[in-house]
């Protein structure tokens, strides 16, 4: 933009002074496109009288119909075009041409809007970067929402800019002033506004029912008109430039708290701009009276997802594993969280409480639900382990009773009933539990004793204890048994009696 004084100074020498072109930039230290610029633009059809003729001459008429079509078509698109049909002249002098030549827009002057004091807000987010939480990397959304009269700010800090947090902006920024804005008016974003055309408009559904819980109107901008939430952006400027720049926190509470010392201390005591006798906080006192009074309870801002239990019992949500009773597996389960907590619920039963997570792979557990599943796996051990010693000896479930009235231990006794059974088999230690109970000696010790007894009766080596490997494949292999009569040494050879 050419500045007046210099505008007037290239017209008189020009027009009084009759100087050419190139004198007058030479002399006022411009370039002369300027000189040129600054005469086309005061009527003048030929500012360059004398000059010889340009390569670009012949392309004008193109050039000039071209960007009256098209006033915003880029330069280097019209040099290609140019080029296509002859030009043969650098792309720097065609770009201060095309600047020469390129029809001026008029600037648009725009009214400045008043409000009435408890009449309007604006909403909108900021984003500020990125912040690490463990193993995960979270976008840092500033929400905002500012009183349009007495410009009162609430600033809220949230990882990723969801549609729970929008809400909860929302709820905080109502508790905070102690009441409601007739009239909120947003940008076209999509936790507001999901179709529009022209002015057609379809709003976010949790949105309508937000603002007919706190009775105010949600009113989206014109699109491409962002001076009608010109406060709104201001304030994220501002906070910006005041608040966040070269500001060092621990974590996003941290942060929070930080921007809520600086709004009280810093926001609230600079100018009201409506008025500049009075402070923010001063006009705000004002305005406060204006509100529409809050409902009887907050708007519910809690995240509700459902959830399918696998064989692991854990439910996934935002990331992250959190714990449930084991006897939860494969069902659906409802998580229900806030910014500090995760619920897990069945039906109406709170069956898991966690604190939240924002990392990304975290297992958040419960001891408790670990410590039972681990009881459980136990105990299913200790029954396979009852139920295939009943199988192969009867009268061994006699025993365990006789055993439990003793108060012994009948893990540690099934356990030596099984290593007797792998060692001597299912028929001896039949024989020897029957024994043992017929003689009042229910015992693994009495009964090792008759196996150990029985084997000597009938002239057999003791049992050795062979120990495999804990694998089925091994455990259960069949060897089939091979005559041993090859192998005997005493046996004679057959050979010819004839040979020497």
């Amino acid at each position: 933009m050419i500045e007046p004084k210099l505008r007037a100074e290239i017209l008189r020498l020009y027009h009084a002074e009759r100087w050419p072109v190139g004198t007058i930039a030479s002399q006022l230290g411009v370039h002369h496109t300027t000189v040129q610029r600054a005469l086309v633009e005061d009527g003048v059809t030929d500012a360059r009288r004398g000059k010889r003729p340009r390569v670009v001459d012949p392309y004008l008429p193109f050039i000039l119909q071209t960007l009256e079509r098209y006033p915003r078509l880029h330069a280097s698109r019209l040099f290609e075009m140019v080029r296509q049909r002859g030009y043969t002249g650098r792309g720097d002098h065609f770009r201060h041409v095309v600047a020469l030549y390129r029809p001026r827009r008029t600037a648009e002057a725009y009214l400045r809007l008043k409000t009435l004091p408890g009449e309007q807000a604006q909403v909108d987010w900021g984003h500020f970067g990125k912040l690490r939480v463990g193993q995960a990397e979270r976008s840092l959304m500033a929400f905002v929402m500012v009183l349009s009269w007495s410009r009162q700010i609430v600033l809220r800090f949230f990882l990723g800019g969801h549609m729970a947090s929008f809400l909860r902006g929302h709820v905080a920024a109502f508790e905070a002033w102690g009441g409601v804005p007739r009239v909120l008016l947003y940008d076209n974003l999509k936790s507001a506004v999901l179709e529009r055309t022209g002015d057609a408009i379809r709003f976010h559904p949790t949105l309508v029912e937000l603002s007919a819980h706190y009775r105010f109107e949600p009113r989206p901008v014109a699109v491409a008109r962002g001076n009608e939430k010109g406060r709104v952006e201001a304030a994220i400027h501002y906070i910006r430039t005041s608040f966040f720049e070269a500001r060092t926190f621990a974590d996003i509470a941290d942060l929070n708290a930080q921007a809520l010392a600086w709004t009280r201390e810093i926001a609230d005591t600079r100018r009201c701009p409506e008025d500049r006798a009075c402070s923010v906080a001063e006009a705000f006192a004002r305005e406060r009276d204006h509100l529409l009074p809050l409902p009887d309870w907050p708007f519910a801002t809690d995240e509700h997802l459902e959830v399918s239990i696998r064989k692991t019992p854990y439910a996934r949500f935002d990331g992250n594993d959190y714990s449930v009773p084991h006897t939860k597996v494969q069902r659906t389960l409802l998580v229900v969280a806030s910014l500090d907590q995760v619920r897990i619920l069945d039906g109406n039963e709170v069956v898991a409480s966690h604190p939240r997570s924002f990392g990304r792979g975290d297992v958040v557990e419960d001891q408790a639900h670990i410590q039972a599943l681990v009881t459980a796996k136990r105990q299913a051990r200790q029954h396979r382990a009852t139920d295939r010693l009943g199988h192969a000896a009867p009268s061994s479930g006699l025993m365990l009773v006789a055993l439990a009235e003793r108060g012994a231990n009948l893990g540690s006794a099934t356990a030596a009933l099984l290593r007797l059974l792998d060692a001597f088999g299912a028929v001896e230690l039949e024989a020897a539990i029957v024994e043992a109970l017929a003689t009042d000696a229910p015992h693994p010790h009495a009964v090792r004793l008759i196996l150990d007894r029985r084997r000597r009766e009938r002239g057999q080596p003791p049992a050795l204890a062979i120990h495999l490997p804990d694998d089925p494949r091994v455990r259960d292999l069949s060897v089939r048994p091979h005559r041993l009569d090859d192998y005997d040494p005493s046996r004679e050879d057959d050979h010819d009696d004839d040979t020497i």
